[in-house]
């Protein structure tokens, strides 16, 4: 399977428990993955290109036309196209609520010889833990899908499965302001590390900002004096880059779905404050 890097860990370890072979897709500075760079990855053993938007860990949301692109790159090449739209709900470019939408994809009368759609409950209703989410596919992939349902989990809990069911026939409002506060502290992020110097801002979106950090440390050595020193919690890109990956070194996830205006104030102060 083709998955773009930056990549969300769980992704790959997935593939790695099922002895699939990963073949990273490097998006470069703008965190957003060309299909001509993924057409030039496939081999006659490559089966799927997994795409996650807004994305998990760099935050960016991918344009329309890319998400087209790589639906006609996977549909000439006979692969699947995974689209995981976990975050989707909090898209700063479209309000789901009033009509909008990320993409065309499924206009296309023919979508299901080629998508599969992936989404959470978790994020929108605050069901962490339920894992409560969909599989929009065609009827030939679900079924495959039930088997191996039938032989992990069977089905999600009773309780996660009702309050799903509830919250899409009774919070569609209450999810509407969930994603106004969560796009108010998207703007604190990049106004705060706009005015923080030396660190560069890649992507921020739905719940993370990814940046490249500014000192001679490794991520992971440099994660681990933040929290020591400075009290701040976060990921180092090595997590969410190749092993041996030069970038991820440099870079850094912060999640900040969780953090208020005033905590999004002290993180930007504690950054500042901090001397290697």
């Amino acid at each position: 399977m083709i998955l773009p890097t930056p990549w969300y860990f769980n992704h790959k370890m997935w593939l790695d428990m099922q002895g699939i072979h990963t073949l990273p897709l490097d998006t470069g500075d703008s965190l957003i993955p060309d299909p001509q760079a993924a057409a030039r990855l496939i081999t006659p053993r490559t089966r799927a290109i997994v795409l996650v938007s807004p994305n998990n860990p760099g935050g960016v949301e991918y344009p329309p036309e890319t998400l087209a692109a790589f639906r006609d790159l996977a549909r000439a090449r006979g692969l699947a196209l995974i689209l995981d739209e976990t975050y989707r709900d909090f898209d700063a470019r479209h309000s789901l609520a009033e009509g909008g939408r990320p993409h065309d994809l499924f206009t296309d009368p023919a979508w299901a010889d080629t998508l599969i759609q992936l989404y959470s409950f978790s994020k929108a209703y605050r069901l962490t833990g339920h894992r409560v989410g969909a599989i929009v596919a065609s009827t030939a992939r679900l079924a495959e899908v039930e088997k191996f349902l039938d032989t992990v989990a069977i089905c999600p809990s009773q309780l996660g499965q009702i309050a799903a069911l509830w919250g899409m026939r009774n919070l569609g409002t209450w999810v509407a302001g969930e994603r106004a506060e969560i796009l108010a502290r998207r703007a604190a992020m990049v106004a705060g590390f706009s005015a923080l110097p030396g660190w560069r801002l890649l992507g921020c979106g739905a719940y993370f900002a990814y940046v490249e950090h500014p000192f001679p440390l490794a991520s992971p050595d440099l994660c681990k004096r933040l929290v020591r020193e400075a009290g701040v919690l976060m990921l180092p890109g090595t997590m969410f880059q190749p092993e041996g990956s030069a970038a991820g070194r440099r870079q850094i996830r912060i999640a900040f779905a969780n953090v208020d205006a005033a905590g999004i104030a002290e993180l930007f102060r504690r950054l500042a404050a901090f001397r290697p």
